[in-house]
This record gives C-alpha cells, structure tokens and sequence, in this order.
C-alpha cells in the first residue's frame, strides 16, 4: 500500500513539473492532457527502472528528466517572445509580447513559417535558427500592416 501511495505522488510530481514547464515554453499544448499524462507516466517509468538498477535519486531524477522533456527543449512561444521582445519594442512594450505570442501561435501564417523548418530539441543552437527568427519577423511586420496595429519603420526580412 505504501509503495502504490508513493508510485501516485512521483506521478503527480512529473505530471506537474511537465505542466510548469509546458505552462512557461508551450503554452499553446498546456491542454493535451494525454500527453502530459502519457510523458509523466514515462518518466516515472525511467525514474524507477533508474532507481532499480541501482543509479542514486539525483541521477535518477537526470534521466526522467531526459525523457519528461525530450522534444520539448524548442519552443516555438520562446522564439516568438523573443522576436517580438528584440525587434519590435518599441511598437509591442511589455507585456505585450507574452499577450501576443499566443495568439500569433495560432496565426496561419506564423504556423506555415515554423512548419518550413524542422524543430527539433536543438534547433535554437544551429544556423537554420537565424533564417527562422528572421522569417518569423517578416511575416510579423506583414501581420502588423494587414491588420493596421502598427506602423513598422523598417523591415528587413
């Protein structure tokens, strides 16, 4: 009976460090519960095979944290934030930004630029990230003019 006590509060554990986490790098996917879920439930999974074959708490927690991110490490919200906090302050102070990037996330034409590339966990370190970041601004300036909410001195995309 304990065991199964503890089982449940190492799942609630990963279950909520994987909402925190999602909560402040993807927020847009916060609601896929089943993912969550499914990907606490794999971490736990990893933590006590860890624990089992003799690895110490710490190391054990490393490694379900490999496998509670894995995939996760880019985000598409972080990118956005960081476009619009780096080339458009002027137009969007904060906190704009982390009001407006949610809803770009789910602008057509900002899906289609992400969708271009292939996000994987290390995409912000290789070069493909510049093209990216400088595509995603371009069609940020494009949004602003079609829908009137600022006028952009200059773009260079």
């Amino acid at each position: 009976m304990i065991m199964k006590q503890n089982n449940k509060q190492e799942l609630s554990y990963f279950r909520l460090k994987l909402r925190s986490y999602m909560g402040e790098h993807h927020p847009e996917r916060l609601q896929d519960t089943e993912f969550i879920t499914a990907r606490a439930d794999l971490a736990l999974t990893a933590y006590c095979d860890a624990v089992a074959q003799g690895f110490t708490h710490p190391e054990a927690e490393s490694m379900a944290s490999e496998v509670l991110y894995q995939g996760l490490h880019f985000s598409k919200y972080d990118t956005l934030i960081s476009v619009l906090e780096n080339e458009f302050e002027r137009e969007l102070p904060a906190p704009l930004p982390e009001k407006l990037a949610p809803i770009l996330l789910s602008n057509k034409a900002i899906q289609a630029t992400f969708d271009k590339f292939g996000l994987t966990d290390e995409f912000a370190a290789i070069e493909q990230y510049v093209r990216l970041y400088t595509e995603l601004t371009g069609t940020i300036v494009l949004i602003m003019e079609s829908n009137n909410l600022a006028t952009v001195g200059q773009a260079d995309g």
